[in-house]
């Protein structure tokens, strides 16, 4: 048999995290029309005959601002040093400039010596020619192999996944066959949470509002979940409430209908909404949301 982790690098909104739940067959990662939408890796699994994929999706590349997408750059980072193989997801209907391919390259200048595919997706809507140049770019630049999909529609997801398996070193599998994730359910419950905020508020809402989920009482039926939603500022708040809570009262409904199709279960989600000032640039709250922090002076070797 062959396992290993393949890590899916790229740029925000190239679509690593639709290319993953094509691969695994469910939504494990959340997906949204807006960028920068994963925040923390998410780890699918995927098991055949002879092969067992642990795909390891990561945020988004980018020059991050504050501190949280400091933390989500890290992530992405310490994904790439313990992948099998490399995984490099490009959006080729996005328009770029010369210095965002020799981003990516100086970022895999990291990556250990491990074999590279690229897929080059939105191949159903992108313009041949950028398709082609792209592929030569990966193959002369990044030695590595190119193939030309359609994560939303599933089109050459298969045949990128064959090569995946051929590539893979041989060892015994990492995890029970019938698993396809790592992560705890509270995690994919509270990403299901983060999800519906993204698609009912717009501007810096979404990009302001994290979920945790402080209660999980599975014995029950229905299912208690009380689910803690942090924002920045008290108006941010008020808009998230809405007036006479009219908008919280949609946001649950709509998030429960999810975790219920998710769980297979009748669902009581207990929705709660506090400010946490700033913190998605204070150290001491991003430590308490569960974010590695990277250290911002790193000791030397030796030192």
């Amino acid at each position: 048999t062959h396992s290993g982790y393949i890590t899916l690098m790229g740029r925000p909104n190239a679509g690593k995290s639709t290319l993953l739940n094509a691969f695994v067959g469910e939504r494990l990662s959340i997906v949204t029309p807006k960028a920068q939408t994963t925040w923390r890796r998410v780890t699918g699994v995927l098991t055949s005959q002879r092969a067992q994929m642990v795909f390891l999706d990561t945020p988004g590349l980018m020059t991050p601002g504050d501190l949280l997408q400091h933390a989500m750059v890290a992530a992405a980072l310490e994904a790439l040093r313990e992948a099998d193989l490399v995984l490099l997801v490009l959006d080729a209907a996005a328009s770029r400039g010369r210095s965002d391919l020799e981003g990516i390259e100086a970022v895999l200048e990291e990556r250990p010596r491990v074999p590279l595919l690229c897929a080059v997706n939105k191949a159903d809507v992108a313009n041949e020619e950028e398709i082609a140049a792209l592929s030569r770019w990966v193959e002369d630049r990044l030695q590595g192999e190119a193939f030309p999909i359609s994560a939303l529609l599933g089109t050459g997801v298969d045949d990128l996944r064959t090569r995946l398996e051929d590539l893979l070193p041989e060892g015994p599998f990492l995890y029970p066959p019938d698993e396809i994730a790592k992560d705890p359910v509270r995690f994919f419950v509270a990403e299901m949470v983060r999800e519906t905020v993204f698609e009912h508020y717009r501007q810096e809402i979404p990009y302001s509002a994290f979920c945790r989920i402080e209660e999980f009482r599975e014995g029950e039926d229905p299912v208690y979940i009380q689910a803690q939603i942090f924002v920045e500022r008290e108006s941010q708040k008020r808009i998230l409430v809405g007036k006479g809570g009219s908008s919280i009262r949609a946001l649950g409904m709509e998030s429960r209908r999810k975790i219920e199709d998710f769980l297979q279960r009748r669902v009581y989600l207990d929705l709660w909404v506090k400010v946490l000032q700033d913190w998605r640039r204070k150290r001491g709250h991003l430590r308490k949301l569960g974010f590695p922090i990277p250290d911002p002076h790193p000791r030397r070797r030796g030192t």
